[in-house]
């Protein structure tokens, strides 16, 4: 495989199913179908452009990745959590997002139809960009899923939206903010209450606690869309994760493979470990030609210490990524090989 992405030189390289019969045949066969493909993710920052005021677009900052951090820890619980996962590889995209690829045996063999289910059940926000208010909790008790979303939610609520994204800091975004608000007359009594105060910080205070009584006292109306979670709703439409939820759908989907590098921004799609989502920089990402700089630099300082050897990549940033990958893969090695001794001791049985 080396020599040949050597040979070929390929601009990037996604990865896609496993089909019936090999790809170069499919025109030779009659019936081309995939037989089973990795469970994956795709979370892109152009999606929270509606909930971000640092940046918009391609551009990322260390504000506005901390929606991808938030992203990873949700649907990371979620995953392990509620459906059993173990073996999931976190990549970064390479510019402005993240992939989850989930390579347990049973995600694997899922079929198209358990996929659209499985990402329905993780997709909480709906509507289109007409629209206001996109989570909608019906019930009177917290799904136990949405729950453990809302506890990560609140935890960074104050310090992303609040502090970094201001997100009550003028008139024309507490508007846009308190849109979320069904009731209008209730509404517009906050927007009177917004000029008093001096911050973003302030105006959120102010209205969590004017929602809170409205719930103690159960005057929250049902009829105008007021019910007594209003302020999870508002929480988890700002930092719940936004999949693209068709990635995960399809089995024909391509995804970029893990450790290309890519083509616009030159950085290398790195592994990260989900428990250190927090630490995680972007901007640090190394590109190829800084891996380059970070070899020939490594061999300079080692020039008189004789010829060691020693993987290229060792030499550079890549090695902890790399080291994350070794261990994600001796993983599912070691759930390939119970799953074939299984198999066999059942061929045994008489």
């Amino acid at each position: 495989m080396e020599a040949e992405i050597q040979k070929y030189n390929p601009h990037k390289i996604d990865i896609g199913a496993v089909f019936s019969f090999r790809p170069k045949d499919h025109r030779t066969v009659s019936v081309f179908t995939p037989k089973e493909k990795e469970l994956v993710f795709d979370i892109d920052m152009t999606d929270y452009d509606e909930v971000r005021t640092c940046c918009s677009g391609a551009d990322i900052c260390g504000n506005c990745w901390k929606f991808m951090t938030i992203a990873v820890k949700i649907l990371d619980a979620a995953l392990r959590e509620d459906f059993g996962y173990q073996h999931l590889l976190w990549v970064y995209s390479g510019r402005r997002g993240v992939h989850c690829w989930v390579c347990d045996a049973d995600a694997r063999a899922l079929s198209q139809t358990s996929r659209s289910a499985l990402a329905e059940y993780l997709q909480i926000i709906r509507g289109g960009d007409n629209q206001s208010k996109k989570v909608n909790i019906t019930s009177n008790k917290l799904h136990p899923a949405v729950g453990r979303a809302d506890v990560i939610c609140q935890e960074y609520f104050k310090e992303v939206c609040i502090d970094d994204q201001d997100m009550l800091g003028n008139k024309e975004r507490w508007t846009k903010f308190l849109a979320l608000i069904p009731d209008q007359s209730f509404r517009e009594s906050l927007e009177k209450l917004m000029p008093q105060c001096s911050n973003s910080l302030e105006r959120w205070v102010i209205i969590e606690k004017e929602i809170d009584q409205l719930v103690a006292k159960g005057q929250m109306d049902y009829k105008k869309g007021m019910r007594p979670h209003l302020i999870s709703e508002i929480v988890l439409q700002h930092l719940y994760p936004r999949l693209d939820i068709n990635v995960s759908k399809g089995l024909n989907h391509l995804l970029k493979s893990p450790f290309c590098i890519h083509p616009k921004t030159g950085r290398v799609c790195v592994c990260f470990d989900p428990d250190k989502a927090d630490e995680f920089d972007p901007a640090k990402v190394p590109t190829i030609s800084q891996l380059a700089e970070e070899i020939n630099e490594y061999n300079a300082n080692k020039a008189n210490e004789g010829k060691v050897n020693i993987a290229e990549y060792k030499k550079t940033s890549l090695k902890e990524p790399v080291a994350i990958f070794e261990k994600f893969l001796a993983g599912l090695s070691k759930e390939n090989n119970m799953r074939r001794r299984e198999e066999n001791d059942a061929k045994l049985d008489f």
